[in-house]
């Protein structure tokens, strides 16, 4: 007869062995998660130097001095942009009531002669900030070289070649003394801003009326932008001579310089800029179209297959939104740029929308557009976890409520929803890490415009294009060599993402845990 404690023995032996295979796997699994967020910090967190030195250089090489000129040139820009956008409206409305073009620019050509007249007076200023330019660059490529011939020089030391270091040519620059002479154009810049801002005032008050029907409060608010872009001149002025190049650059506007910055620009002539802040914004933005459009109708489908579908119904319609999930985004992203954008933009043009600020739009590749198709990607994952919490809700509780009197809807929404809350949130926020992580769509729909949407339009901002973490990411990496600041850049954008992907799939447990309703 066979010794029953032989079964135990290889019962024991069994178990533990799973127990060893599964916990195994635990341990690798964190261990690679582990290994992911030291990867990160080692390539990202070697940013900051870099971006400490960049910064430094931009200060005293005397960029920043020469960056007050440009702002201003830049200002008188914009506002030139929008004179010519609105010339543009008035020459369309002029030609709505007769066609004749030339009649249209006869109309128009005391506005014209106003509006040459406003952009060329800027001309001495963006002289002046030219001739700047390219002094204080030339310094800057010289800087570079310098430290170039300095790491050239430490490393052929470190390895021992003596003689060859000796060779290396490290160039002295006395930028106190180059600087200066940038600074010293500052009273005949100053001459040449008073004679701009007493000529712009002058025109302003001789401003012509605009002779095109609804524009005149467009026009108004132009010059009223002008008149308050005129006022801030003074305080810029001021800058320039305040500035100070000696002011020591400190490690935390190197940080801040990176999480509020509102500029991401790279392999510029000028100066590098690595601001995080429109690429949040830009993710942010998307991912919050999506969740508005995917929970909805995720959680609204959950409900319907769940309770009030027949198994012919769901049969049919749970397949065919998880199949959702298994559409390549790239192809998404070919219907976005075929399809959505266009029908999007050419909704902004129908006459009913017409009161809605900053429509029609002319673009068609927007957050919203992106949004649109990360709504779609969203909806599987919302829909399955939050069938999955509905069905979970104890059958007694449904009994219950029918026992007592209570329609089919007024179980689902008084005794089912609130019994499966802990579920949705957490569908809802894993939908959330599902777009927010998500590269091609955006890269291929959302426009790619670094920039913060101008939210002063309302709606219309949901229709402008933006960029994101992870379309910045899957744009530059492959670009740019190992060690750059911008590679090291793109790795600090990476590592915050991570961690925002962390802090949402913590969120979503922490709402099972808070929400989770006691059985028994």
């Amino acid at each position: 007869m066979e010794n029953p404690n032989r079964f135990e023995k290889k019962r024991l032996r069994l178990d533990w062995f799973i127990q060893c295979f599964f916990g195994g796997n635990a341990f690798a699994a964190m261990a690679v998660l582990a290994l992911i967020t030291l990867f990160l910090m080692r390539e990202g967190v070697g940013f900051f130097p870099q971006n400490l030195r960049n910064l430094r250089l931009y200060r005293l090489a005397g960029l920043e001095y020469v960056d007050l000129m440009r702002g201003q040139v830049e200002g008188h820009t914009a506002l030139n942009r929008k004179l010519q956008a609105l010339r543009l409206q008035a020459l369309n409305a002029l030609r709505a009531s007769n066609p004749d073009l030339d009649a249209a620019n006869a109309a128009l050509a005391g506005f014209d002669a106003f509006a040459n007249t406003f952009d060329s007076a800027v001309d001495p200023l963006r002289s002046f900030s030219s001739d700047l330019t390219d002094t204080v660059s030339t310094l800057k490529e010289r800087a570079k070289v310098r430290e170039d011939a300095i790491t050239q020089r430490q490393l052929l030391l470190a390895s021992g070649k003596t003689e060859e270091a000796a060779k290396v040519t490290v160039g002295e620059i006395d930028f106190v003394k180059e600087v200066a002479v940038v600074r010293g154009t500052l009273p005949a810049y100053r001459a040449a801003c008073d004679a701009y801002r007493a000529q712009i005032e002058q025109l302003l008050a001789s401003a012509p009326p605009l002779p095109a029907p609804g524009l005149e409060t467009k026009f108004a608010t132009f010059q009223k932008e002008a008149r308050a872009f005129l006022a801030t001149l003074p305080a810029t002025l001021h800058a320039m001579e305040t500035w100070d190049q000696q002011k020591p650059v400190r490690w935390s506007e190197a940080v801040a310089s990176f999480l509020f910055g509102r500029e991401w620009i790279t392999n510029s002539f000028w100066q590098d800029f690595y601001g995080f802040l429109p690429l949040l914004t830009g993710s942010l933005l998307v991912s919050a179209i999506a969740l508005v459009i995917a929970i909805p109708l995720g959680v609204a489908a959950a409900i319907y297959v769940s309770e009030l579908a027949s198994p012919t119904e769901q049969a049919v319609i749970k397949p065919y939104i998880e199949f959702i999930a298994a559409i390549p985004s790239v192809v998404l992203g070919f219907f976005g740029v075929a399809v959505l954008g266009t029908a999007l933009r050419d909704l902004t043009h129908w006459a009913w929308l017409s009161w809605v600020p900053g429509f029609p739009i002319s673009e068609r590749l927007t957050a919203t557009t992106a949004g649109c198709l990360l709504a779609l990607m969203a909806v599987p994952t919302i829909f399955s976890l939050s069938e999955d919490a509905l069905n979970s809700v104890p059958r007694s509780l449904r009994e219950a409520s029918y026992a007592m009197g209570a329609t089919k809807l007024q179980t689902i929404f008084r005794i089912l929803v609130p019994a499966a809350l802990s579920g949705i949130i957490s569908a809802s926020l894993l939908g959330f890490g599902r777009v927010i992580g998500e590269t091609m769509v955006v890269l291929l729909c959302a426009g790619n415009r670094i920039a913060i949407p101008d939210f002063t339009q309302g709606i219309s901002a949901l229709f402008q294009p933006v960029h994101t973490m992870t379309g910045i990411i899957a744009q530059e990496m492959g670009e740019i060599p190992p060690g750059h600041i911008q590679y090291r850049a793109l790795f600090m954008v990476g590592l915050v993402l991570f961690g925002l992907s962390l802090v949402i799939n913590w969120l979503a447990q922490a709402a099972v845990r808070r929400f989770k309703i006691s059985i028994g």
